[in-house]
């Protein structure tokens, strides 16, 4: 049976994961006793004993706890930002490129971030296809529920005397300098960054991030862009559908690992729409696929769905 520590188990993400693979019974959980989290030496024991360690840190200390794994086999993910340009780590998003056959071998692997995620899913297959040139210069809107702040913001929202200002969605990253970018640029082989607008919501968890495009940008018709996407996503947790009523809701894939992407307005003014979880196929979901993988374990083990069952 494989072990598997989940180091930082106490976070919004890492409870998750932790919730998630307790419920198994291929796979021990190493548990880390509350007085010794901080204890390097007794993490540092349960890093090396583990097949697989999924990191659920801030920066700093994930980079701190990749440097205390001596041992060769043990499979780091890293669920932080720390990693995710660094080429010495495979890219957990199994779903484009060639990416999954790395993520099958590597001992190092970066979870991607949940922004990150709705963006690539959207354009790395038309980059990979040339429908976008990597010159593009493009916009990014993305809205997402207040998990993805993680405890302290959580705290925040759900507090009886929040401010006022938290019940209306807010505007952040404004200096275009957010964290997710270089990942964005890196993992969609783009030349530019993108235009980026992330916004909070006063709403638990869920995601929908939005990339307009202008007929000029691309030099295919709406309807080769929505087949590209059936074809390159086919047999996957990503699923392309079409918006039922003309409105598509943020929060709809709340609590669920899959995806749905969208694209929808004319020939002369294009979106492209992704909808999961932040918490979900932007956080912890893609931690325990990537953790299937890595192991050779059917890899939507331990997912819930909310389209399709896989």
């Amino acid at each position: 049976m494989k072990k598997v520590f989940i180091d930082g188990g106490a976070g919004t993400t890492g409870l998750r994961i932790k919730n998630r693979l307790s419920a198994r019974d291929d796979l021990e959980i190493i548990t880390l006793p509350d007085d010794k989290r901080k204890d390097i030496e007794y993490r540092k024991e349960c890093l090396n004993t583990s097949d697989v360690s999924i990191l659920c840190l801030p920066d700093d200390a994930a980079k701190q706890a990749v440097s205390l794994v001596e041992n060769p086999d043990t499979v780091i993910i890293d669920t932080s930002t720390a990693h995710r340009t660094d080429d010495d780590f495979a890219y957990g998003f199994p779903e484009i490129f060639d990416y999954r056959n790395k993520i099958k071998t590597a001992t190092r692997i970066a979870n991607p971030g949940c922004h990150a995620t709705g963006f690539t899913t959207l354009i790395a297959p038309l980059i990979e296809n040339g429908m976008l040139f990597p010159d593009a210069r493009l916009t990014c809107f993305s809205i997402t529920g207040y998990s993805g702040g993680g405890k302290k913001m959580i705290a925040q929202y759900e507090s009886e005397n929040r401010q006022t200002n938290l019940d209306s969605p807010g505007l952040y990253g404004l200096t275009q300098s957010h964290k997710h970018l270089p990942e964005m640029v890196k993992h969609c082989k783009l030349k530019e960054i993108p235009v980026f607008c992330p916004v909070v919501a006063p709403y638990y968890s869920g995601m929908q991030v939005t990339v307009p495009l202008f007929k000029s940008d691309i030099n295919y018709s709406l309807s080769d862009i929505k087949e590209l996407y059936i074809s390159y996503y086919a047999s996957s947790l990503i699923k392309f559908s079409k918006s039922e009523d003309n409105t598509l809701y943020a929060g709809c894939f709340s609590g669920f690992d899959d995806m749905q992407i969208t694209v929808e307005g004319n020939e002369d003014r294009i979106l492209l729409i992704s909808r999961f979880d932040n918490l979900g196929k932007g956080a912890s979901g893609a931690a325990i696929q990537n953790l299937n993988i890595c192991l050779g374990i059917e890899e939507y083990k331990g997912l819930i769905f909310k389209e399709r069952t896989l």
